[in-house]
């Protein structure tokens, strides 16, 4: 039987976009339905793969930030070439991140983070994540219990040499999020055990953006987009977007 894996997706609507960032060890399916929501309400979506994401663990060890974030660049052009003058970026997690550095380094209408971190663990622990993923992701195309153990042990092996550049990216964004001045919306949930939930509250005192809003939610964790609350939040999301000062 073949596997169905999740893929990159443009749902063209109206004038309005919004690119949408998925997290560290994640793929599109974590914002796809935030993406229909949104394509239903008249805007375009349009969300990246970062390399070495939504494919098998083997070949995410041998990427880098550096890489994930030229994808995330290079869906905004796409949008830009598509047409789309005005752009909002909605991220969870590292697409959080990504988002908020978009931010301060091109044209943005507005930022929606969900969950972004603003701390990291020691790469030790980052590492165990992502062996929990290449253990689901092993599950989920059917492979043997004792295949997974030993393909685990290969993976445990050879590390991930760039999870201290993931770690530098999150401090370097962290240092420059007060040169972003677009209006923005910060999402957490409060059952969220992934990251440092304190965070949220960072990046909304540090913004210099007029316009700000941060809402915590109560039932639901760090992949909030998929949580109990995730229609509440895409409703919020929505609401956001709405009160955007668009051309249109």
């Amino acid at each position: 039987m073949e596997v169905l894996m999740s893929q990159p997706f443009f749902f063209k609507a109206g004038p309005r976009a919004v690119l949408l960032l998925h997290g560290f060890t994640g793929n599109s399916s974590d914002v796809r339905m935030l993406g229909r929501f949104l394509e239903k309400k008249g805007y375009t979506t349009l969300a990246p793969h970062y390399k070495g994401h939504g494919v098998p663990p083997e070949e995410l060890i041998h990427t880098k930030p550096s890489e994930w974030w030229e994808d995330v660049l290079q869906g905004y052009n796409t949008l830009k070439e598509a047409g789309y003058e005005e752009i909002a970026v909605a991220g969870l997690s590292l697409g959080g991140v990504f988002s908020l550095r978009l931010g301060y380094t091109l044209p943005i209408k507005g930022i929606a983070t969900m969950c972004a971190p603003m701390s990291m663990r020691t790469t030790d622990l980052m590492f165990e994540g992502v062996l929990k993923y290449a253990r689901d992701f092993k599950k989920f195309i059917g492979k043997k219990p004792d295949e997974i153990e030993q393909e685990i042990s290969e993976l445990k092996e050879q590390g991930m040499p760039s999870l201290s550049e993931l770690r530098e990216l999150v401090y370097q964004v962290r240092d420059q999020i007060d040169l972003i001045y677009a209006p923005i919306f910060v999402a957490q949930g409060l059952l969220d055990d992934v990251i440092d939930i304190n965070s949220a509250q960072i990046i909304y005192d540090q913004v210099e953006s007029n316009d700000k809003d941060i809402k915590w939610y109560k039932e639901s964790g760090h992949v909030i987009t998929l949580d109990k609350e995730k229609k509440q939040l895409h409703e919020d999301i929505y609401a956001f977007l709405e009160k955007l000062d668009w051309r249109e």
